[in-house]
């Protein structure tokens, strides 16, 4: 989930070691810990957190989310400090865009460890504000995300426009850190999401049965969106020969 490669990384939400597996198998880049049935951002136990990361290879990094955005400062500190120790190599915060961000992010910054790489995810039907993006990169974030609450009512691409969406991007960009969309995506929207330049593109619904994220991970899905994602990066080589 770097920035320093703009290769399109394919993100997979997963709610159990035998997802992960599945999906790291047909090709998943990165793996996100969730608990699809609790919300946007719900979080699973800590132990199921830990048998994620045990079915995971090292090569593989590994999130996972703390739950939707809560205005408790402290509980949010002690939800991402809980979340570090089971191994994972980021640890997704969620961030509303209300007043409370701040005290949240000011409190994360003095007390997370150094080692502890944090991604903050900004919901686009929740009071979208990017000039949190820079604030998470004051807090040490390594990267932000920008995802949706309510999984009913569309997906990302259909609720934001491309020029907020590039917006995103270059903020994230412009601060140092990589830049994630995610938010009902499907295989059909990764060409035109791909052009924008984002660093992760995130599925959970795009993944399952029926599109329906409480659904199993259906095989077919996972190896639709690797494709798509590789006819993008081949796309985008392509053009960039004929430029030269």
């Amino acid at each position: 989930m770097e920035q320093k490669s703009r290769r399109v990384r394919f993100l997979a939400s997963v709610m159990n070691a035998h997802e992960a597996r599945l999906c790291v198998a047909l090709g998943a880049d990165i793996i996100d810990a969730k608990d699809a049935a609790a919300g946007a951002l719900g979080a699973l136990p800590h132990a199921d957190v830990r048998a994620i990361r045990a079915a995971v290879p090292a090569s593989v990094k590994l999130s996972a989310t703390i739950g939707d955005p809560s205005d408790d400062a402290e509980a949010v500190v002690r939800d991402a400090q809980l979340m570090a120790a089971t191994g994972v190599d980021y640890v997704k915060v969620g961030l509303a865009g209300a007043g409370a961000e701040r005290s949240t992010l000011d409190r994360l910054r003095a007390v997370m460890p150094p080692k502890a790489r944090l991604v903050g995810v900004l919901l686009a039907d929740r009071s979208l504000d990017l000039d949190l993006v820079a604030a998470t990169q004051g807090a040490g974030f390594a990267g932000v995300m920008l995802d949706t609450a309510a999984k009913d009512n569309g997906a990302l691409p259909g609720l934001v426009s491309p020029a907020t969406l590039r917006a995103f991007i270059e903020a994230a960009h412009g601060a140092g850190m990589f830049a994630g969309l995610a938010g009902s995506l499907r295989a059909s929207h990764v060409a035109a999401l791909a052009e924008l330049g984002p660093d992760v593109l995130g599925f959970r619904g795009g993944l399952c049965r029926e599109h329906d994220r409480a659904h199993a991970i259906d095989e077919a899905a996972v190896r639709a969106v690797r494709e798509a994602i590789d006819s993008a990066a081949r796309s985008e080589r392509r053009q960039a020969e004929r430029a030269a």
